[in-house]
C-alpha cells in the first residue's frame, strides 16, 4: 500500500491517483493530511504539494487539482524522453513535470469544456485538441507516463509488486441500419429505387428487386458472415444496434419488425449488444430512456453498452444521462475523423464529471481506430496506421479498440479489407 500526503484532499486528486496508482498500476493507495501519519508510516510513501517534507519520494503538484470548475488554462507542452509532458516542475519532484494533474486534464476532457469552435456537426473537432496540436494524438501518453512512474517507484521501493499488463483488442459494430432493403415498408422502398433511378445507381436496382422477391439476401445483412468469424476464431466483439424513432437524422428500421429483433437476438447469443444510441438520444433523456427499453425488451436484460452515433461527447449531459439510467459502459471516447487517443489513454477509466466534481460510476472505453476515416484510403495505407497504432498500444499493455459498421463488410463496401484488418488487429495469422 502506498501512503499519499497531501495537504489536502480533493475529489481530483482522488480521481486520478486511484485511476494511475491502482487502475493503470495495480497498487493500491491511502490518503492522509495528517504529517505526524505520513511521518510515523514505515512502508511506501509519496507527498504531493509544493514541497516535500523531507527526503520522501515527492511529487510537486500545480494547483489544477485543487481547483474547481474549469477555465482556460496555459499550457506549454515540452519533450520528454521518448514522449512529451506538461505542467512541468521544478527539479525538487521525482518526475519534472505533475503527472497526475497532466492526467486529469486529458482523461476529464477538460479542454472540451472551455470554449471551443465546433465542427458543422456541432462537435468538438480533433483540431481543437491539444494533443493534435502539439503532435502526441497518436500516443497514450497517459499510459506511457504511468509506466514511467512506476520505474521511479521501482527504484525507490525495491520490493513493489505491480500488476501485469496485458494487450487487449476488440472490435465495436455500429449498426444503423440491418437491412439496406429489407422490411423498409413500401413508401420507403418506392422513394429509394426512385432515388437510385435518378442516380443511375441500376446494380442497386436490381438489388431491390432481388432482395424484395429474395432471391438475394440483404447486402446489409452480413451478421451471419461475422458471427461465422467470431465463432471460428473465439474472439470477444460488441455490436451495437441503433433503435430510435425514424426521422431526418436516424434511418433505421422501426424496431418493432421481428427481422430485425431476430437478428438483434441472433447475434446477442455469441456476441455482446448494446445500443447505438439515435441523434436525439445524445442529447434527450427521454429519447435515450425509450432506446435504452427498446433493447431491454428485445434482449431481456439490462443495457450494459452504448456507442455514441454522432460521435459527440456532450460534456456533460449525455453521460450523465448514462448515469441517470444506469449505464455502465460508454465506448464513444474517440475521433471518427482521426486515428488517436482522444483522452491520451488505451486503458478504460471512469468519466470524472466537472461541473459536478464527481467521479461517476460510468467507465469509458476509449477507441483508437474508426472505420469512417479509411473509407477511400489506399489498402496499404490503412494497415500501416493500424500497425503504428497497435505497436503503440502494445507498448504499454492497453486495450485497441476499433469501429467498424456492418456496411464495412457488404458487397458495396470493401469486406476484404475489413476483414483483413480484424485479422490484424485480433493477430490472426
Amino acid at each position: 500500500m502506498l501512503l499519499i500526503y497531501t495537504q489536502k484532499i480533493t475529489p481530483r486528486i482522488i480521481y486520478v491517483f486511484k485511476h494511475v496508482c491502482t487502475g493503470i498500476l495495480g497498487i493500491s493507495i491511502k490518503f492522509t493530511t495528517k504529517i505526524e501519519e505520513f511521518i510515523a508510516h514505515e512502508g511506501m510513501k509519496l507527498s504531493y504539494g509544493k514541497q516535500p517534507l523531507g527526503k520522501e519520494l515527492f511529487i510537486q503538484k500545480v494547483d489544477l487539482l485543487t481547483e474547481q470548475g474549469f477555465s482556460e488554462v496555459e499550457i506549454k507542452v515540452q519533450p520528454w524522453e521518448d514522449s512529451v509532458c506538461f505542467f512541468s516542475v521544478p527539479e525538487a519532484s521525482a518526475l519534472p513535470f505533475d503527472i497526475f494533474a497532466a492526467s486529469f486534464y486529458l482523461l476529464s476532457r477538460y479542454e472540451e469544456y472551455v470554449p471551443h469552435v465546433k465542427d458543422e456537426a456541432e462537435r468538438f473537432p480533433v483540431s481543437e485538441s491539444l494533443a493534435y496540436q502539439e503532435g502526441f494524438l497518436s500516443s497514450p501518453v497517459v499510459d506511457k507516463w504511468a509506466l514511467k512512474f512506476r520505474k521511479v517507484l521501482e527504484e525507490r521501493f525495491p520490493d513493489i509488486e505491480f500488476q501485469p499488463r496485458i494487450f487487449e483488442a476488440n472490435a465495436v459494430m455500429a449498426v444503423e441500419n440491418i437491412f439496406a432493403y429489407k422490411n423498409k415498408g413500401v413508401l420507403r422502398s418506392i422513394a429509394g429505387l426512385n432515388r437510385d433511378l435518378l442516380q443511375f445507381n441500376f446494380n442497386k436496382v436490381f438489388d431491390r428487386i432481388k432482395v424484395a422477391f429474395r432471391v438475394k439476401n440483404d447486402p446489409f445483412n452480413i451478421f451471419g458472415e461475422l458471427i461465422d468469424f467470431i465463432k471460428a476464431y473465439r474472439l470477444k466483439m460488441f455490436f451495437m444496434f441503433q433503435l430510435s424513432n425514424f426521422s431526418i437524422h436516424d434511418r433505421n428500421i422501426n424496431y418493432n419488425r421481428i427481422p430485425g429483433r431476430s437478428v438483434i437476438k441472433y447475434v446477442g447469443d455469441y456476441a455482446k449488444v448494446g445500443l447505438l444510441q439515435g441523434y436525439y438520444a445524445v442529447r434527450d433523456l427521454k429519447s435515450l430512456r425509450t432506446e435504452k427499453i427498446r433493447m431491454e425488451n428485445i434482449v431481456h436484460s439490462s443495457l450494459e453498452y452504448v456507442l455514441n452515433s454522432r460521435h459527440d461527447l456532450g460534456l456533460p449531459e449525455n453521460y450523465n444521462n448514462l448515469v441517470e439510467l444506469e449505464v455502465h459502459n460508454d465506448f464513444s471516447m474517440g475521433y471518427p475523423d482521426a486515428m488517436g487517443f482522444r483522452a491520451g489513454t488505451c486503458t478504460p477509466f471512469l468519466f470524472y464529471d466537472i461541473n459536478m466534481e464527481v467521479t461517476t460510476p460510468l467507465l469509458l472505453h476509449p477507441y483508437v481506430f474508426n472505420s469512417e476515416i479509411y473509407e477511400k484510403a489506399r489498402e496499404e495505407h490503412v494497415y500501416a496506421e493500424v500497425k503504428k497504432a497497435l505497436n503503440q498500444v502494445k507498448e504499454v499493455g492497453g486495450t485497441f479498440r476499433a469501429i467498424f459498421k456492418n456496411q464495412d463488410f457488404s458487397e458495396y463496401s470493401r469486406p476484404a479489407v475489413y476483414y483483413n484488418l480484424l485479422k490484424q488487429i485480433y493477430e490472426i495469422e
